[in-house]
């Protein structure tokens, strides 16, 4: 049986004013699922020149200012996926995520506000700034209205335009480590559609003779009636019965 290896996970870290160093170890994130996409998107700064005569043409526009570069991405937060009791409001996970957003006093200056410098590192995947937008969507709650799912919406720009930033292979929380096993929160949840059914959701992933570990593993009394929408956590398990 081929060895499973603990799957990298997403992080933003907090950096110095210089975008030379992490600060502040203790506000890094760990993501709890990583984004299915990251956009990267450039743009330069041009306009068309003043004055009489024929400005037709690709040649009267011109370059006035630095490039930007733009990094967008979803993530995704749930804590009904968690540890029964370890939280039960989904905003405990994503106010840390809008720390990045939260202007702070500038060491420089006495009266001005800064957001904080921000790197989000994935794998190979490195970008750096400063978060421009952040956009919280809650997307289910619990009987007594407590938000237990979140989608966030984040945009980090930088106000230049550089060469591509390369981390360490394997860079992030939980870089491969051989022969870890699959841990809970480590892949994206599988999601019930309408008409889903335990079985049938562990069987399209491969994993047909643990339906039974999973249910145990994730709570769930009725197997074969799935709320729509409903998040399976496929890598939760328990003994049946306990």
């Amino acid at each position: 049986m081929p060895e499973q290896s603990q799957l990298a996970k997403a992080q933003l870290q907090e950096l110095d004013a210089t975008f030379a160093r992490q600060i502040n170890n203790d506000r890094a994130v760990t993501v709890q699922f990583n984004p299915e996409t990251l956009k990267v998107s450039f743009s330069n700064q041009v306009q068309q020149p003043q004055g009489g005569g024929d400005q037709r043409g690709p040649q009267a526009q011109q370059f006035v200012g630095a490039g930007t570069t733009k990094l967008a991405l979803q993530l995704w937060f749930d804590v009904s996926a968690l540890e029964a009791g370890s939280q039960n409001d989904v905003r405990r996970l994503t106010q840390k995520v809008a720390y990045f957003i939260t202007p702070k006093r500038n060491p420089r200056s006495r009266t001005q506000l800064i957001p904080p410098a921000v790197r989000f590192l994935w794998g190979t995947f490195k970008f750096d700034g400063i978060v421009d937008s952040l956009e919280e969507s809650l997307e289910f709650f619990s009987p007594d209205g407590r938000p237990l799912r979140a989608g966030l919406s984040l945009s980090i720009s930088q106000q230049q335009i550089t060469e591509y930033g390369f981390g360490a292979a394997g860079a992030g929380a939980g870089a491969a480590a051989g022969g870890a096993a699959a841990t809970p929160g480590t892949a994206p949840l599988a999601q019930a559609t309408i008409g889903s059914t335990l079985a049938g959701i562990v069987a399209a992933a491969g994993l047909g003779g643990d339906w039974q570990k999973i249910a145990a593993g994730n709570g769930i009394e009725d197997p074969l009636r799935l709320p729509t929408g409903a998040l399976v956590d496929l890598a939760r398990t328990a003994p049946v019965g306990q």
